[in-house]
């Protein structure tokens, strides 16, 4: 039998090396075949990638007639159209932003003639009649919200334009919220609310713009003013290794569920029947985030129909130091472990 045994011999190792050869050859085939799947794939995901990184003109290199060539020549003619749809919106935004500084600068020339105007006549008011004495004065308070909304419209166009710059220093925020408190006290008074101040435990000292960060103190308390419903206001700072926060907390008439992202839209109201004591242009939060992110830093509202409403201002110590922890919680303890 030692022919036949060579024989089987010579089969079985034909066979293997078929075999194996064979397996080669498919594991071959199929690498081509994935490659050929794959590459395609990859490279739009690379070119979607760089499509969302703002390379509008990115597109897939097209070639053949197959599915893989379609859906290329589809994800162009979509870019193609998101490009120009962006375009549109950019140049409509551009736009509307030189309208606005445009028209905000051209005011400002009749502005300051009826002003003097206004202001003349307003001296002399004590020579009217009880009703023109009275429109003097109507006349002069609209004036002056005129000249603030014309101020925070050309604050607003800077930011848009991207040109707002800070000129910062080293600031005792305590001593920014003072002379807010003091400022804003008659006001309270009017309201018949009373401001309490909580002073820091330790260093409240900050490298930011005093004037920036003064504004957004100031519109957070004449808000919480406004909307105090005559009830106390608590003014808190706090400062910790990487961070200075502002807490300002009213009991008036609160938010709602969604409008604590809702507060910093411009020209945004929670209730637009609601009257307005203080003669607000609707733009003072919206300036006032964007003075926090030109900080580097977060400026956050929380609130509860009827329990009032708590907005923290929480800054850097330096530029170059991100902001680890705010030293002051933005929902109270109590309410946290009620939702715990």
């Amino acid at each position: 039998m030692y022919q036949e045994q060579a024989t089987l011999r010579l089969i079985s190792n034909s066979l293997l090396i078929g075999g194996i050869a064979l397996i080669f050859l498919i594991g071959a085939i199929a690498w081509l075949v994935a490659r050929q799947a794959v590459t395609p794939v990859r490279r739009a995901a690379s070119v979607a990638q760089r499509l969302e990184a703002g390379d509008l003109g990115e597109r897939m290199p097209v070639s053949g007639e197959d599915d893989l060539a379609r859906l290329a020549t589809s994800f162009n003619s979509m870019a193609d159209s998101l490009q120009t749809q962006i375009r549109q919106l950019e140049a409509l935004s551009r736009v509307q932003q030189r309208f606005v500084s445009d028209v905000s600068h051209e005011l400002r020339t009749p502005l300051t003639t009826v002003r003097m105007a206004a202001d003349l006549i307003h001296d002399s008011r004590q020579e009217f009649t009880v009703p023109v004495a009275r429109s003097a004065e109507l006349l002069s308070g609209e004036l002056d919200r005129f000249e603030e909304l014309l101020a925070d419209l050309l604050e607003i166009s800077r930011f848009d334009a991207g040109f707002a710059a800070l000129d910062t220093e080293p600031v005792d925020l305590e001593e920014l919220v003072d002379r807010v408190v003091l400022g804003a006290r008659p006001l309270a008074e009017r309201r018949g609310s009373a401001l309490i101040l909580e002073r820091a435990t330790g260093d409240a000292e900050a490298d930011v713009d005093p004037r920036r960060v003064e504004r957004i103190i100031r519109n957070l308390v004449v808000n919480a003013v406004e909307h105090g419903e005559g009830r106390p206001i608590c003014i808190a700072v706090e400062g910790n290794e990487t961070a200075v926060a502002v807490l300002v907390e009213d009991h008036g008439v609160g938010l709602r569920p969604g409008e604590a992202g809702l507060v910093f839209n411009r020209f945004w109201r929670a209730d637009p029947a609601r009257a307005r004591h203080t003669g607000g242009t609707g733009l003072g939060l919206a300036i006032s985030l964007e003075d926090a992110h030109l900080h580097h830093g977060w400026l956050q509202a929380w609130g509860m129909p009827g329990e009032g409403a708590r907005f923290r201002l929480t800054l850097p110590r330096r530029q170059d130091l991100p902001i680890g922890e705010s030293p002051l919680p933005l929902v109270p303890r109590g309410v946290e472990e009620d939702a715990e």
